[in-house]
């Protein structure tokens, strides 16, 4: 499984994330065919179309932050970030300290977009 600093040498997935993508949508996208037109959102039509975007998954200790690439046949967690310290306990209180797996939050996608930024100006 690929870290940060692994995708942000990626402009082609870092390009293509879908910032707004939450897990639930995901499901409504690509598991549930005829649900898609109620949301506004383009339809899937084969295995070729494919979205990437971030998850957190608290089920693990340390929570997580997984960036998922989706198409309409499997889900596949292609890079793995612990959730830093900093923003742990504010995410983990939003969600009451239940175990699941959520949409990013502003403060958590903030984080991943400047650091994303930043290891690709590195590289």
């Amino acid at each position: 499984m690929e870290r940060l600093e692994d995708i942000s040498k990626r402009l082609d997935i870092i390009n293509s994330i879908d910032w707004n993508m939450t897990p639930e949508e995901a499901v409504t996208l690509y598991l549930e065919w005829g649900n898609n037109w109620s949301h506004g959102k383009h339809l899937i039509r084969s295995k070729e179309d494919i979205s990437y975007y971030f998850v957190v998954n608290t089920w693990t200790d340390p929570p997580m932050i997984y960036l998922i690439r989706r198409n309409s046949q499997e889900a596949t967690e292609i890079a793995g970030i612990e959730l830093p310290e900093p923003l742990r306990h504010g995410f983990l209180e939003s969600v009451g300290h239940n175990r699941g797996v959520y949409a990013l939050s502003e403060e958590l996608m903030d984080w991943l977009k400047s650091n994303l930024e930043a290891t690709s100006q590195v590289n």
